[in-house]
């Protein structure tokens, strides 16, 4: 499961345990609410903190791979990028005299 998901649902998870925390006090139920999101959120920051760094650290990866491929990507398209001979989809197939149909 990726760790956005992980986070995602621990929130979630945190939020419906403070608003159930909250449901038997006799107040409004927009200042329970409110309640539940402001200490959730206290309470995340301290108890997911792994996820939270987790995901972090895929999202960083997902930008270096994303980087790396545009220039990849960029290079190529400038005439840069020679096809290497360790490359096994680099002209694998010889040329054919057939028409194409």
């Amino acid at each position: 499961m990726s760790a956005a998901v992980k986070y995602t649902l621990g929130r979630l998870g945190l939020f419906v345990a403070v608003l159930a925390g909250l449901w038997f006090v006799d107040m409004d139920i927009f200042l329970k609410l409110i309640l539940a999101l402001a200490f959730s959120a206290a309470l995340s920051f301290f108890l997911l903190r792994g996820f939270r760094d987790e995901m972090a650290q895929e999202m960083a990866e997902a930008a270096e791979r994303r980087r790396t491929e545009k220039e990849r990507l960029r290079s190529a398209l400038a005439g840069d990028d020679q096809p290497s001979t360790s490359d096994p989809d680099a002209d694998s197939d010889p040329p054919t005299d057939r028409p194409s149909r």
